[in-house]
């Protein structure tokens, strides 16, 4: 579902030929399409071969005119056909859209080519020297019109592809919304990036495999099981895979990513990222052995994707939420801040400023006789105090009154 037969991909020697009668340099392919010097030059010698929406729009490429100055570029729109591969490679054109999925608008070519570049996934600053040398002078897209041109290219398929890794319908369509927030927040990073689809689906993938998500109320109880009794089977396999052989399998069976494109997003080296595709591909086959064919695997994928009613919320509707989420947590950060220097305000102006040494503990004396409490005199006190009475007084004058 990922090539169009009527653009059958050349032969290796041909590929040369026809991208040296188009006066194309391999870098100046590897620039269009998104790819490396050294990717372009495998699939020109037969070492490997583009996959998915990349072999599709590298044979467009070689396949195209070489006397057209500029092809017209179409803008797309809302996408609404069951595509799963709809966000797929950085270096894709929005290709097979549909009818619906595409408009030509011939009023502002600069928007339009814009929005093309965008949605094939070309670098941001090679629009800004293609346009240089072009000589145009069109305003370029601003950055809301931009992102809405990436969200509407991708999010409807990516939030396809999240039901597949998760299960529900509801976490799907959050965690694609999430993933474009955060890339609006970082508008400024993701523009300039090699492939900014890509950037968008790792997001979302990574916040929809969050294992937070099972302390949440609303995801301690599982949803509804598709309708169709072989899409509920494939979707409990789907779901009994680990996280990671599931991940890896959506992007190379389903989405139709290349084998170093998808150890690369799931952060793996290429050599493990065969053997989850190939031990995942196992696991499914044993339980559902009329999907043991990749090809079979891939469109049953797209029909279970497409059997449900996933829609993503409006471009603006992200965008306003995303903003409100930056501000919130600004504002939290602020008050965090303004606390903070208030309890240190506090604790200085409260904390002793001088050194007080601290009291000897107290320790027990021995040998002196216990203190006698008072009480009545004893019979020999008693005896000794009538003594000292009847005796006359001897001592100094001063001190021994007169008697009168």
């Amino acid at each position: 579902m990922t090539q169009s037969p009527a653009t059958p991909l050349p032969a290796p020697k041909e590929r040369r030929r026809l991208r040296e009668g188009r006066s194309l340099t391999q870098a100046e392919v590897a620039t269009r399409l998104g790819v490396s010097r050294s990717t372009v030059r495998s699939w020109e010698s037969g070492r490997s071969a583009p996959r998915g929406r990349m072999r599709e729009a590298y044979t467009r490429l070689l396949m195209s005119d070489p006397s057209a100055a500029r092809p017209e570029v179409t803008a797309p729109q809302e996408d609404v056909t069951p595509e799963l591969v709809g966000a797929g490679t950085g270096g894709e054109t929005p290709a097979g859209t549909g009818k619906k999925g595409s408009a030509r608008v011939g009023r502002r070519p600069g928007r339009n080519r814009a929005e093309g570049r965008l949605a094939a996934g070309v670098p941001t600053e090679e629009w800004l020297v293609e346009d240089a040398h072009a000589g145009l002078s069109e305003p370029s897209l601003t950055p809301a019109q931009a992102f809405d041109a990436l969200y509407a290219f991708c999010a409807p398929a990516l939030v396809r592809q999240t039901y597949l890794l998760t299960g529900r319908r509801e976490l799907a369509r959050e965690s694609v919304e999430r993933a474009f927030q955060q890339a609006w927040y970082r508008w400024p990073e993701v523009a300039v990036d090699r492939d900014p689809a890509g950037w968008v689906r790792a997001t979302a993938y990574e916040y929809a495999l969050s294992p937070w998500h099972r302390l949440r109320p609303r995801y301690r109880h599982p949803e509804a099981p598709p309708a169709g009794a072989a899409d509920r089977a494939l979707l409990d396999v789907l779901l009994e895979l680990p996280p990671v052989y599931r991940r890896t399998l959506l992007l190379f069976d389903g989405v139709g990513l290349g084998l170093p494109e998808t150890a690369a997003e799931t952060e793996a080296s290429t050599p493990a990222a065969a053997n989850r595709v190939l031990h995942a591909r196992e696991a499914v086959a044993e339980r559902l052995p009329e999907l043991a064919s990749p090809e079979d695997l891939h469109r049953r994928l797209t029909e279970l994707a497409s059997a449900e009613r996933l829609r993503a919320a409006k471009p603006r509707t992200v965008r306003w939420h995303g903003e409100r989420r930056a501000q919130q947590w600004t504002r939290a950060a602020i008050a965090f801040t303004v606390l903070l220097i208030g309890v240190t305000v506090l604790t200085l102006g409260t904390a002793p400023d001088h050194y007080e040494e601290p009291l000897a503990p107290p320790e027990t004396i021995h040998g002196l006789p216990p203190k006698a409490a008072p009480g009545p005199l004893s019979a020999a006190e008693l005896k000794l105090r009538a003594r000292l009475r009847s005796q006359e007084m001897h001592g100094p004058e001063r001190l021994i009154p007169e008697s009168r």
